[in-house]
């Protein structure tokens, strides 16, 4: 079983991962008392095919698991929804990588459910540092689920779809229907009236008839979206990274990847990683 993802922006977004893990891991074997996690909570089959190529290649969670040098993950947690997806990863996992399978966990079960307990863990096993990345289905992480991370040892690299997303959702007269209010609220962690001052502006004219007010959409709602969950991730990590911006063939918007932090060198090794993409 595969899993089917578009675009060169696909590929870039699984460099930048796997070279921040290997710089991440740089570092961490110079730490001596401290156990490595790799956090996947999207993790797919572990093979993708790319619109555009014959070929299929090998998604994020496979390639991760080819790093060997300086050192390996000490573990691998891998969630995936679907159970018949799940299996796959666990046979992928099972037939090429014998030597990590003992530490290789695949769990079938909700990403939200299992970034929870991972902060838990880390909560309670300060020796455990992690590299966390989350490439949701939509807007499927809420903003609750992130905010336990808080002060954790955890470097979480997302995929928020700004332009899919959260802009498909903001209607251009502001009447949004009550479904996705609620699911506005629970992906960004704010209120209905801090998503509307946010997105739209209020203006009061007078007609023929009295007066009158008007909702128009703000211009350039998605890099506003962007920007607006960068600061939301700064009230949980000390440091959020430059975004890499992912566009279809349009030029428009889909995606802003980021990575937040607590420690200061990795934004650094971040943002180095993501600014080459910018001249491709």
């Amino acid at each position: 079983m595969k899993n089917t993802f578009g675009g060169n922006w696909t590929e870039a977004k699984m460099e930048i991962i796997v070279a921040y893990a290997k710089a991440y891991l740089v570092i961490m074997s110079k730490q001596a008392w401290a156990k490595t996690i790799y956090f996947d909570g999207f993790a797919g089959s572990g093979l993708i095919e790319v619109d555009g190529r014959e070929d299929v290649v090998k998604g994020t969670s496979l390639r991760i698991l080819d790093i060997l040098e300086p050192k390996p993950f000490d573990t691998y947690y891998f969630v995936e929804k679907d159970e018949k997806i799940k299996i796959a990863l666990e046979n992928n996992i099972k037939t090429n990588y014998p030597d990590k399978e003992k530490n290789a966990h695949v769990v079938c079960e909700d990403c939200n459910v299992k970034l929870v307990a991972m902060a838990n863990f880390l909560t309670r096993n300060k020796s455990f540092r992690a590299l966390g990345f989350i490439d949701p289905y939509g807007m499927s992480v809420n903003w609750d689920s992130i905010s336990k991370l808080k002060g954790l040892g955890i470097d979480l690299w997302i995929l928020v779809p700004t332009g899919l997303g959260i802009n498909r959702l903001l209607k251009n007269n502001g009447e949004i229907s009550e479904a996705w209010l609620l699911k506005l609220e629970k992906f960004l962690g704010l209120g209905r009236e801090e998503i509307r001052n946010h997105f739209y502006k209020t203006q009061i004219v007078n007609t023929l008839f009295g007066e009158e007010t008007l909702v128009n959409k703000e211009k350039s709602t998605v890099i506003k979206a962007g920007e607006l969950y960068k600061q939301r991730l700064n009230t949980v990590f000390k440091f959020v990274s430059e975004p890499f911006i992912m566009r279809n063939k349009t030029n428009s918007i889909m995606y802003h990847f980021m990575m937040a932090t607590n420690n200061s060198s990795a934004l650094q090794i971040a943002n180095d990683v993501i600014k080459p993409k910018y001249k491709e």
